[in-house]
C-alpha cells in the first residue's frame, strides 16, 4: 500500500499563493496517476487536478485552470500543486490520492473510486 503525507496548507489571503506538497512511499512503481482533490465543509469531495507518474499528461478542473499548476519530481516521489491567485472559494481540506488504474481514459474520468491511497488531507484557507 502507497502511503501519501500532504504538507504545505495554511492562511493566505486572497490573490495570495501557496504550494502543497504530497510525498508518497511504499511501493510507488505500481502508481499510474497523482490527483489533487478537496473537501469544504458539508460539501462532496471533488476533483482539483491530476498528474501522470510517468508521463507530462494533466487534468485540470474548470475551476483552477489556468491558476493551479501540478508537478511532480519522481526522484523525489513528491508530487506539487502551486496555487496562485487564490479565491475564498478555494478553502478547503486538500487531500492527495494514488490510482493503480493503468488507464489513460480512466485517468481523465477523475473518479474518486480510482484512488486507493489517500494522505489525511491540509487545510488551506483563503481570507483577508
Amino acid at each position: 500500500q502507497v502511503q501519501l503525507v500532504e504538507s504545505g496548507g495554511g492562511l493566505v489571503q486572497p490573490g495570495g499563493s501557496l504550494r502543497l506538497s504530497c510525498a508518497a512511499s511504499g511501493p510507488t512503481f505500481t502508481v499510474y496517476a497523482m490527483g489533487w482533490f478537496r473537501q469544504a465543509p458539508g460539501q462532496d469531495r471533488e476533483f482539483v487536478a491530476a498528474i501522470m507518474w510517468s508521463g507530462d499528461n494533466t487534468n485540470y478542473a474548470d475551476s483552477v485552470e489556468g491558476r493551479f499548476t501540478i508537478s511532480r519530481d519522481n526522484a523525489e516521489n513528491t508530487v506539487y500543486l502551486q496555487m496562485n491567485s487564490l479565491k475564498p472559494e478555494d478553502t478547503a481540506v486538500y487531500y492527495c490520492g494514488a490510482s493503480r488504474v493503468y488507464s489513460y481514459s480512466r485517468f481523465l474520468d477523475r473518479a474518486l473510486k480510482d484512488y486507493d491511497s489517500w494522505g489525511r488531507g491540509t487545510q488551506v484557507t483563503v481570507s483577508s
